[in-house]
């Protein structure tokens, strides 16, 4: 490992009060939820369709489900795989699992099987915390996939009092909101008989700074699902480092995140699960992104941290609008996972009188490497500075020992208490991604002299739509299973709404005369998740290929722009 020492031009630009190091953490995640539990005992943790719990009560759950789970056979280095929305039990369920030593694995609830296959064929969990409506889906699993035993959740049960006895109404609409939330199943454990257990004893074994926390699944370049293996001590320094970064937040006084990005995203999870429950915050649970209901908290409880994405904080300004509710007292609002525009940050800090800032990360850097300063002096179409105690260096691609002149446009490498272990099972990948210690972004970007880090292209051909990680090698393989389809080449083209679009282009089989194309994508929905079906498909006649028979994605995605734009 290279003992090199790069410049840190990025320090000067820091924000007041921002600290140019942080010291090591110590301890697991267990411990600051128990410190928020000691320190704020009687003040709200979650809060969910306005039913709270205080940080006494989830300290009391999470030590009953953990106590229940080691009876179970659940230990240190075990894996348990969740499958939840955001909701009370995801958070307590997290946690229950951290404090026998097990490893959280979390997954997108609205994958279709086919998706959760691949992950559980990967991990081989067989301890599941699932939602009820992913529960048959997960019953449904092959022979050697059989899970030891599933735990389901029942979403409703965690709502207010009212809220349940509305939706048992005999009416329509009553009904039809019952059934997205809760799917009665069988040959399960509910979750309340886990509630219901004694407390672990204190004196049971704890998990240590260095024990795996999490593996958090990537798409990478090739669909094929590569699980980042992530530590207590990765997650915790990030929530330090984002506690850092705004120092303006005070711990315990009064402090309201809002948790509208899923928590089995890795932005979700960290700025959420993490970094709430260290500050003695109040997270507000949202099971989907709702403007309605989001604006209902806000009259309330205004956000004093906001995680977002460009498309919500979109749709959350042009409801405030509509409905003519205020924004104002939301004080940071932090946007990731894709370019945020110029002008979108006006209006919404105009609304809020707050910040709208962007950073950027990666699923293997647990995920936050850096952000712009909350301060007038943050620099638009940057992603900003890296965190503290977050080294950089923008290096060749073609030699990545090799640093390019300052200023020049190179691949972004970094390293850091949060950066990742290696992806799970796969020493070739790991040995693949890291040169000399550091890890390699596969984003091309430039860092000016006063450390703003700008993306200017990506080597990987992930397209990154409304947040999330789409591989286009998965979604072209389900293309090519549709009849009417021989090849196909997917890429992603900007969106306003999105920051990209993923779009397919296809080539039809020789007895086509003409493609259907949304009876194609009703194909492809049956085998992806929503987001990752296609949006448009153009048929082509032809696509580019290498000498090797390699699609050229970017030729493609050249040519479809300039369709796009009637060139």
């Amino acid at each position: 490992m290279t003992t090199y020492d790069p410049p840190r031009p990025w320090i000067a630009s820091y924000a007041e009060g921002v600290p140019e190091d942080l010291e090591p953490v110590t301890g697991s995640l267990i411990d600051i939820v128990e410190a928020s539990a000691r320190e704020y005992p009687d003040a709200p943790a979650l809060q969910f369709f306005g039913r709270t719990m205080s940080y006494r009560e989830l300290q009391q759950q999470i030590g009953r489900v953990a106590s229940a789970l080691r009876d179970r056979g659940v230990g240190p280095g075990d894996p348990v795989a969740i499958v939840l929305p955001n909701c009370p039990q995801h958070i307590v369920a997290f946690y229950a699992v951290l404090r026998v030593g097990g490893v959280v694995i979390e997954h997108n609830p609205l994958y279709t099987q086919r998706e959760l296959r691949k992950q559980f064929e990967d991990h081989g969990a067989k301890h599941v915390i699932a939602w009820s409506k992913v529960v048959p889906t997960i019953q449904d699993f092959p022979d050697d996939l059989r899970v030891h035993e599933l735990i389901s959740v029942n979403i409703t049960k965690a709502m207010p009092l009212g809220t349940r006895l509305a939706l048992k109404l005999p009416i329509a609409k009553a009904r039809e909101a019952r059934a997205s939330l809760h799917e009665p199943v069988r040959g399960v454990t509910p979750w309340e008989e886990l509630v219901r257990a004694d407390p672990i004893p204190a004196s049971a074994p704890r998990p240590e700074t260095d024990d795996v926390a999490i593996i958090q699944y990537t798409s990478g370049t090739t669909g094929t699902p590569k699980g980042a293996v992530l530590t207590h001590r990765n997650l915790l320094s990030n929530a330090a480092q984002a506690r850092a970064w705004v120092p303006s937040i005070k711990r315990g006084h009064g402090c309201v995140v809002y948790a509208v990005l899923p928590m089995f995203h890795a932005y979700g999870l960290t700025l959420c699960l993490a970094f709430a429950m260290s500050m003695g915050a109040r997270l507000v649970l949202f099971p989907r992104f709702d403007p309605d209901m989001v604006l209902e908290v806000t009259k309330k409880h205004p956000a004093t941290f906001l995680p977002l994405v460009p498309p919500i904080a979109a749709r959350l300004l042009q409801a405030a609008k509509d409905k003519g509710v205020s924004l104002a007292g939301t004080e940071i609002a932090i946007s990731g996972a894709m370019a945020l525009p110029h002008d979108l940050v006006v209006p919404f800090e105009e609304a809020t009188g707050g910040y709208l800032v962007e950073g950027y990360g990666l699923s293997e850097c647990s995920p936050v490497l850096m952000a712009n300063p909350v301060a007038p002096h943050r620099v638009p179409g940057t992603v900003g500075l890296p965190l503290p105690g977050t080294e950089c260096r923008v290096v060749d691609p073609d030699d990545p020992t090799r640093d390019v002149a300052p200023g020049e446009r190179g691949e972004l490498v970094v390293r850091g208490p949060q950066v990742f272990q290696g992806y799970y099972g796969k020493p070739e990948e790991t040995e693949n991604v890291f040169v000399d210690g550091w890890f390699r972004t596969g984003d091309i970007v430039t860092i000016d002299e006063a450390g703003f880090v700008r993306i200017v292209d990506r080597i990987k051909e992930l397209i990154i739509t409304g947040g999330f990680n789409v591989a286009p090698t998965e979604v072209e393989a389900a293309l090519r299973q549709h009849p009417d389809i021989e090849d196909a080449a997917v890429v992603g083209l900007p969106s306003e709404k999105s920051g990209e679009e993923v779009v397919a282009a296809v080539v039809c089989s020789p007895d086509v005369d003409e493609l259907d194309v949304e009876a194609v994508r009703d194909f492809a929905r049956g085998i992806l998740t929503p987001y990752k079906v296609p949006r448009r498909i153009f048929v082509v006649d032809e696509l580019p290929k290498s000498l090797i028979g390699k699609v050229l994605r970017r030729q493609v995605r050249e040519s479809l722009l300039q369709l796009n734009s009637g060139g």
